[in-house]
């Protein structure tokens, strides 16, 4: 155990936030997002049993968002006709806001099949159990400036 290190991050997945470097993706996915097929190429991390936003919360905590890019952190955008509210979104502006004085500006969208793409490209997946809908969000990781 480590002092002031969030109890839901693991072992392996701080090691993963640690290898990453600036401008490196990490996506963090519901449960029903494709983890593995997308994550052929990227180191894929299973947190079922958690939800996304706790799991953005933490990572939040010890992970510098890009200040280099418009948009660091990107939602999946719901495909036109699909009836599906988004209140999660929300919530993850609320954390974004939290750790980037960017707030809600930090956060982008990204079409479906776009997201697939830019997900297979990510240096991690983190699977969880998140049943929200089109609740996924990638993150691209910053420098730390101390």
């Amino acid at each position: 155990m480590l002092k002031g290190i969030p109890q839901i991050l693991s072992p392996e997945l701080l090691k993963v936030l640690c290898e990453m470097g600036h401008s490196d993706r990490l996506v963090i996915s519901d449960g029903n997002f494709p983890a593995e097929s997308m994550g052929k190429d990227a180191i894929v991390i299973r947190c079922d049993g958690h939800g996304v936003p706790e799991l953005l919360d933490a990572i939040l905590q010890l992970f510098p968002l890009d200040t280099y890019v418009d948009h660091p952190v990107n939602l999946m955008e719901v495909m036109p006709g699909d009836q599906v509210e988004t209140p999660i979104w929300d919530t993850y502006k609320e954390i974004v806001s939290k750790y980037d004085e960017r707030g809600s500006k930090a956060v982008g969208n990204i079409e479906r099949f776009e997201f697939y793409e830019e997900a297979k490209k990510a240096y991690a997946i983190i699977a969880t159990g998140e049943s929200a809908l089109y609740a996924n969000v990638m993150l691209q990781k910053g420098v730390v400036v101390e």
